[in-house]
């Protein structure tokens, strides 16, 4: 697919998991708006019972691929940007962490995602968070105004990820730094699943390889960059009642698995001080 076709995929993907309050990424599990599913999810990759009970339920989209906020080691009166924010989970829970001071900017393509986003702001009192719409490879964000950038299962999805990642540069603060959530493959993926439009909202047609997604960051200028794996097949499973995953092993096989395929990644790095 095209890059244009790619995000208007996406964005219809994300858009309908908005109105729907549904989920179909970072776990295959969570298609369904099942809250205890979606909570459940959300410890296996790394969110802590207590953590999830301080924001609005409702923000748990079961999205994620990891914990972009634990990661960051957030301090008060920091700006925090987070790369598609979705309906404001990372956001919330990194506003407790810079406080009254400290200010959260989330960025989404998805019109119908900043709505959710908003009025989940608005009903949890979330004074120092704010949403923006807007593309990750163009921020609508001023040069040099960030302290940390986090992301969650996001630029995985972009077309354009070197861009990503110079806009990423270009917003930090010099000593800023990255704290990223993502999904990356092992090895390169069958034909037949790169080729599938439910694989690239699935978060998997659009992951690169490991030694690839290095190199995008360090052309971007980041250093000190630390990308750690996490675990294998992150991103879906073969639960038989998830229609994405079904689609998938589907083109697959009844012999192919994608297992030590997918890797969910944590990516590390900052900017150096000018």
């Amino acid at each position: 697919m095209k890059d244009k076709e790619i995000k208007r995929v996406v964005k219809e993907a994300y858009t309908k998991i908005a109105k729907q309050d549904n989920s179909c990424c970072g776990s295959a599990n969570s298609c369904y708006g099942n809250t205890d599913l979606e909570q459940d999810i959300s410890k296996k990759i790394g969110y802590t019972k207590e953590e999830l009970s301080t924001v609005p339920e409702v923000a748990n989209l079961g999205l994620g691929c990891g914990n972009p906020v634990a990661l960051a080691s957030l301090k008060e009166g920091e700006t925090v940007l987070d790369l598609g924010s979705g309906a404001g989970l990372d956001c919330f829970l990194a506003s407790s962490k810079v406080g009254e001071k400290g200010r959260v900017i989330g960025v989404d393509m998805t019109k119908e995602m900043i709505k959710k986003a908003k009025e989940n702001a608005e009903k949890g009192n979330y004074k120092n968070v704010e949403f923006r719409l807007g593309e990750i490879e163009k921020l609508p964000i001023a040069d040099n105004t960030i302290d940390v950038v986090i992301s969650n299962c996001v630029i995985n999805l972009s077309p354009n990820k070197r861009r990503v990642f110079k806009e990423i540069f270009r917003v930090l603060k010099p000593g800023g730094r990255i704290a990223i959530s993502d999904i990356a493959i092992l090895k390169k993926l069958p034909e037949k699943i790169k080729e599938s439009i439910d694989a690239y909202v699935g978060c998997v047609a659009g992951a690169i390889l490991i030694d690839k997604y290095r190199r995008i960051v360090e052309i971007s200028g980041l250093k000190d960059i630390v990308i750690t794996v996490k675990n294998s097949s992150a991103c879906i499973n073969d639960d038989t009642k998830d229609p994405i995953g079904r689609d998938i092993l589907n083109r697959l096989g009844d012999n192919e698995s994608l297992e030590g395929y997918v890797a969910s990644i944590h990516i590390e790095g900052r900017k150096g001080e000018q």
